[in-house]
Order: C-alpha cells, then structure tokens, then sequence
C-alpha cells in the first residue's frame, strides 16, 4: 500500500488547524470502504485530536478549519451558524457574466432534490439561501467562461453549485449538476475555497487565510 503524503497544515495550534484540502478528496468517510480516505482521517493520523467542524465538497477544493477539543469544535461550529466566519470561494463558470464592480446576489431557497439524491434544488418552500457574487475576468477562448468570486451567506448543501446553475451559469467540470459537455471543459470541478477569516475562539486574534485556486488567472 502505497503512504499517503504527510499534510502540511496553512496553520497549526494548540487549539485548531487549517488544512487545504485537494479536490476529490472527501472530507469525511463515506459509505463503502473505498471512501474511508478522507481529509479528516489523514488528519486524525498525523494530530489525533483532529475534528471536523465543516466541510466541502469532494470536488471541491480548499481552506478547511478543523477543532482540536471538543469545546473548540463547539466554539467555531457556532462561529459558522451565526456567520462570523468569512468565506469566499473561486469558479470558472460556463458563459460570459457581466462585470461590475459591484456584487449581485443570489436568494432563492433550497431543499432537497429527494427523487435525484443528492442533488438539491430551488423550491419555494426550502431553507433560505443566499449568495453573494462579483464576475472578475472572462476567460480567452470558446466557448465562453468567466472567473468569478463567491460568498455564500447561509452555508446550504451544494448552494453555489445549484445557485450558479439558477441563474444560467454551471460551474465547469460539474459532475453532478452539469450536462457531458460541461463536464468535459474541465479536468475536475472548478470551485475553490480560497478565503478563511475568523476570531480564534481562545486567543481572540483575528485570523485570516487565503491560498489562490490553481485555476485562477495570474
């Protein structure tokens, strides 16, 4: 059996990490045992005391903050429920969007997709959901594609996948929600976490990461 990489963490203390996560990579085991790999495992390999507190995608790649206590785990959790914790994201989307200086917003509620599981979909009877988006290049060639930032405000499953999608503009590389020719424009699912700001829980220091996606413009 081949070993695994050692991780190196953006950030290591006594009471938190942050990880970036590589794209098709789980963040917690799956059903099966060929998805036991996942980020919290390899994690919980090199610091024991390592526990999840959010998560991304598979596909998705990125900052991930992980607890080291209990008490840590239940102080970020409520950071991320009441939205104190900044977290922008990176895409390549199909189609030419409008740049602008300002962001738009997105706020169309979400639920699940139960006969498509587990895809969401817009209804007017899910949760509220709201995103936050700003176009910042079109990409060279043909078809069209654009680089944009996101800020989700509510933290929903799948929510920048499905709201991208809404408004006319998937997300490249898009296995669940995009058609074969989507799918094709791109090597992985082009979404990035690439922004993490909070209030350490303990220390009271306002922390602040960002690591670029690999497939955004220099």
């Amino acid at each position: 059996m081949t070993a695994l990489p050692e991780l190196q963490p953006v950030h290591d203390d006594p009471y938190l990490l942050v990880l970036d996560k590589p794209a098709g990579l789980l963040c917690v085991p799956g059903r099966g045992d060929d998805k036991q790999d996942c980020l919290s495992a390899r994690a919980q390999r090199q610091w024991p005391d390592a526990l999840i507190v959010h998560r991304l995608d598979m596909g998705t790649s990125g900052l991930v903050v992980m607890a080291r206590d209990i008490a840590m785990q239940r102080a970020l959790s409520a950071a991320f429920a009441e939205r104190r914790v900044h977290k922008r994201y990176e895409a390549v989307v199909d189609g030419a969007m409008p740049l602008r200086d300002e962001w738009s917003v997105i706020d169309a509620p979400l639920m699940p997709d139960w006969p498509r599981r587990p895809l969401q979909k817009i209804d007017a009877e899910g949760k509220p959901s709201v995103t936050r988006w700003k176009a910042m290049s079109l990409r060279p060639g043909e078809p069209a594609a654009t680089h944009v930032l996101l800020e989700p405000l509510t933290g929903r499953s799948h929510q920048l996948r499905v709201h991208l999608l809404s408004i006319g503009h998937p997300i490249l590389g898009d296995a669940l929600y995009g058609d074969e020719a989507l799918q094709a424009r791109a090597p992985r699912l082009l979404l990035h976490a690439s922004e993490l700001g909070f209030v350490h829980p303990v220390t009271q220091e306002a922390l602040f990461f960002r690591r670029p996606a690999d497939f955004a413009p220099d």
